[in-house]
């Protein structure tokens, strides 16, 4: 029998690798929207964060999202981020 492969992914706020499924993905569409993937397989470029709002914190100071996306977020989408993670409860 063999094991199965876990997905790993780094939070792009506090740099931990973290399984797939333990980590939300934010998605930046075709469109440019930007927002959070709960099903983790909608269409767009992915970057992960660890389900917390310090990581959230710690991707907004070092730019995360900035890099993983190749362009600048403004604070708007930050804010909807987080309002989005309190909906969903983290």
């Amino acid at each position: 029998m063999s094991v199965k492969k876990i997905p790993l992914r780094q939070c792009i706020g506090c740099g931990e690798m973290k399984s797939k499924k333990e980590m939300l993905r934010v998605l930046k569409t075709a469109e440019g929207d930007i927002l959070i993937d709960a099903t983790g397989r909608k269409n767009g470029r992915g970057a992960y964060l660890c389900p917390s709002g310090e990581c959230l914190k710690k991707a907004v100071k070092s730019k995360g999202l900035d890099r993983s996306f190749k362009m600048a977020i403004p604070k708007e989408v930050y804010e909807a981020l987080e309002k989005e993670m309190e909906k969903l409860g983290f």
